[in-house]
């Protein structure tokens, strides 16, 4: 008996350490366990209590009469699957007739609490099916990706969701983003995982910096063209408008649109065009926007019309051509001038770190998901990374980035800078790196994101 309590305090005094210091470890290790066990036992009750429960069917209630036995009790959703994750659990579940997923949603809170959980978001699967995933714990306090992601051409993972799942950044899907953020609001670090993500990728990246390219030029080997003043700015993006004609022109020549030709074989895009005739897809990383848009001269203001008319230019029709654009600014507002918020509309991807006003928020979400503003402008300026990301959709999620070093971006961009393509239009605009060093060795990563 005296080993028995032992073994069983020792048991429980791991369960609390590992909770207290590695809760990634104590989900894997006991509470998936007893998470599953405490969803099963209270699920009837839970879901009668927050009104998740229909009355049962009329033909059940005259068989219960006719027979005299008891009338039957309300039915919740019926579990369709139990799945444990290593945030947390999924419970996918089919709705009984009458109910209905924004049930579930507004629901959320109140499921949270009662099985004990840390966090729950529900999705609609089909119709009638409904995914509840809940978190075991605080999966973005600290940020670990999972070892294997789903990856593919032009999608790549850059952070973890609220929900443990994790978040893509789909150039396919979405061509062009805006990505606010105030100074120390870690939208640096986000970049950074963005250009790690990519640099291992058939794609060429084409920087803008004007900051003296202090954030983009220590990763000079993997892009194909950096500019670091608007003067500079202004002429790439004139080059990109030219390479963007020359693809269309190529495509039209591909085309070969007549009655024979099956629709699969008609191109519209480079991604219809065979292997060896399509063209390198271009990523454009602007550090930020609104050193681009502000003026002070009547020359300067020229050049801001020439640079926000590329730009614009580039988010209308630069997705067919393999052309995608990556704004990021700390603010991004009506009084950056005319053509912005044309600018904004084309840019379907929206992520804001912590904002220092609300009207970049509403510029950011206003359009899309309003509920969103109000949960971007609560980020606490402690939690550096966090971020609100969304799309044209209406829907979005809290994400954060895990923290990756200038170090550790230079080391792999150095690594991939054999992927580098050279392209013609642009080749006045290629950096000069010098000759390959060797790598230095990245400084262990911290939890937390800067």
């Amino acid at each position: 008996m005296t080993a028995f309590t032992v073994a069983l305090v020792l048991v429980v005094a791991a369960a609390g350490l590992l909770r207290w210091r590695r809760p990634a470890w104590y989900w894997l290790a006991f509470g998936v366990t007893l998470a599953a066990l405490r969803v099963l036992v209270r699920y009837r009750s839970v879901m009668d209590a927050c009104g998740l429960t229909v009355p049962p069917a009329r033909w059940r209630l005259s068989l219960a009469r006719a027979t005299n036995r008891p009338i039957p009790e309300p039915r919740p959703p019926r579990i369709r699957r139990l799945r444990p994750t290593r945030t947390g659990l999924v419970l996918r579940l089919k709705l009984r007739p009458g109910q209905d997923v924004f049930d579930i949603a507004a629901a959320s809170d109140r499921l949270r609490h009662s099985f004990s959980m840390f966090g729950v978001t529900s999705r609609e699967v089909r119709s009638g099916v409904v995914e509840v995933r809940m978190t075991g714990y605080d999966v973005l306090k600290r940020v670990q990706m999972p070892a294997e992601t789903e990856t593919r051409a032009m999608r790549v993972p850059v952070a973890l969701r609220e929900d443990g799942s994790v978040h893509y950044r789909d150039y396919r899907a979405i061509p062009h983003a805006l990505t606010l953020g105030a100074t120390e609001s870690g939208k640096s670090v986000y970049q950074r995982n963005l250009v790690a993500g990519l640099a291992s990728l058939d794609v060429a990246l084409v920087g803008i910096d004007c900051k003296q390219g202090v954030e983009l030029f220590p990763l000079a080997r993997r892009f194909s063209a950096l500019a670091d003043s608007p003067d500079t700015a202004a002429e790439l993006l004139d080059a990109l408008v030219a390479r963007m004609a020359d693809v269309y022109r190529l495509i039209r020549t591909q085309q070969r649109i007549t009655v024979d030709v099956p629709d699969a074989e008609i191109a519209a895009d480079i991604w219809d065009l065979p292997d060896e005739l399509r063209p390198t897809p271009v990523v454009v990383l602007v550090d930020e926007v609104a050193e681009l848009a502000l003026y002070a001269s009547k020359e300067e203001e020229r050049r801001r019309d020439r640079i926000i008319t590329a730009l614009v230019r580039l988010a209308q029709l630069g997705r067919a051509a393999g052309i995608y654009l990556e704004i990021c600014g700390q603010r991004f507002g009506s009084e950056l001038g005319k053509g912005i918020t044309m600018l904004r509309a084309q840019l379907t991807g929206r992520t804001a770190h912590r904002l220092n006003d609300e009207t970049s928020a509403n510029m950011a979400f206003g359009d899309i998901a309003p509920d969103a503003v109000l949960a971007a402008i609560q980020i606490p300026a402690e939690l550096r990374g966090l971020a609100i990301a969304g799309d044209a959709s209406g829907g979005w999620h809290r994400i954060r980035a895990p923290h990756t070093s200038l170090r550790q971006a230079v080391n792999l961009c150095n690594r991939y800078a054999d992927r580098t393509p050279d392209l013609p239009e642009l080749a006045s605009f290629r950096p000069t790196t010098g000759t390959a060093t060797e790598l230095v060795p990245s400084a262990k990563a911290s939890p937390s994101t800067a």
